[in-house]
């Protein structure tokens, strides 16, 4: 152990000086933790965390959180060590959240939070799990961002923070109404920053597109794909929110982006080949609900809510399964057994 001396070398700070800070540094627009809508069960305050860096650690150490390893973000069950995966999409989410937050004097915390949070509802197989359970719910939808509030609300109560729960409810721009914090804008320009670079890039590596078949307009504004492409995005962000005082990007580079994004979708989201692998991944996320549907007895106690429809229940329990359970387990339940 290293020798102090008589000096001391460090200095305490405990959640009243990290609040004290919030209120000194913070912009007016950010979130105050001392001014959080508060939780669902009150609870005593931590000693040292605040009530978003509670939070966070308790979205860390949840099972949700650890199986989005083992998620897809966009191809399926790819060969090869260098492919983004539900959990690094995450990871990277949170860092751009953070940086944006940082710059523009927001909570970092509770971006962080979010960011963290966002995506664990998430089904195996990604966005085509959504596809897949979609008709059982019917006219509505199945939509994982509401699925990651209802993990922290029941199926793993963690008893969060409304402002946190209402960022991951809202951290997708589909959803309306938005969210009612900067810290969760800056999660929403976050997730789609980190998907479009890196999904590309991952398209690169996987042969699916040639870097030459970029959309020029996108070249010339952000550069190269990858880093080039974040510190561009981000940077445009920050500037037009100083600018204006709400996070958003100016319209010229969120057309660009808009533009990517319909090229993504065209190119690499809706290819031949992921249209194959999404079919595949659509009739077996089908037969696990169908047949959990029809043998209710089979749905592991955990995920069991009394109150719940059944739909529900299966959903739940098929939806938490990582990519690989899923597939081992319709391999068990719908692969003949060979006679030896």
């Amino acid at each position: 152990m290293q020798e102090t001396g008589d000096t001391p070398t460090l200095r305490r700070r405990d959640r009243a000086t990290r609040e004290a800070e919030e209120d000194e540094r913070l912009s007016a627009s950010a979130s105050r933790s001392v001014q959080s809508r508060g939780r669902e069960r009150p609870e005593d305050p931590d000693e040292f965390r605040t009530a978003f860096e509670r939070d966070r650690d308790r979205i860390i150490h949840s099972k949700a959180f650890r199986r989005l390893k083992h998620k897809t973000q966009v191809f399926l069950n790819p060969e090869g060590d260098h492919y983004v995966t539900r959990l690094t999409h995450t990871m990277q989410v949170t860092q751009v959240a953070r940086s944006l937050a940082a710059a523009l004097s927001l909570n970092e915390p509770l971006a962080e939070a979010i960011a963290l949070g966002h995506d664990v509802g998430h089904s195996p197989f990604g966005h085509t799990g959504e596809d897949a359970l979609s008709p059982y719910f019917a006219p509505a939808e199945w939509h994982h961002a509401a699925q990651s509030v209802r993990i922290f609300e029941v199926l793993e109560d963690a008893n969060l923070t409304w402002e946190v729960r209402d960022g991951i409810r809202a951290h997708s721009w589909r959803v309306d109404p938005p969210p009612a914090t900067a810290e969760a804008f800056c999660v929403r320009f976050a997730d789609r920053i980190a998907y479009l670079a890196h999904d590309a890039l991952d398209a690169i590596r996987a042969g699916v597109l040639q870097p030459q078949a970029l959309p020029s307009t996108v070249i010339e504004r952000f550069g190269q794909p990858g880093r080039e492409w974040v510190s561009a995005m981000i940077g445009a962000v920050i500037d037009e929110s100083l600018r204006t005082g709400a996070v958003r990007m100016d319209a010229p580079t969120l057309a660009v982006m808009t533009e990517l994004r319909d090229f993504m979708f065209e190119h690499v989201y809706q290819s031949d080949e992921q249209s194959r692998q999404q079919r595949r991944a659509i009739g077996i996320v089908r037969d696990l609900m169908d047949w959990h549907l029809e043998r209710p007895q089979e749905i592991p106690a955990t995920y069991r809510q009394d109150e719940a429809a059944l739909v529900v229940q299966a959903a739940d329990y098929i939806a938490g399964m990582t990519d690989r359970f899923a597939l081992a387990t319709h391999d068990r339940l719908f692969r003949p057994a060979l006679n030896l």
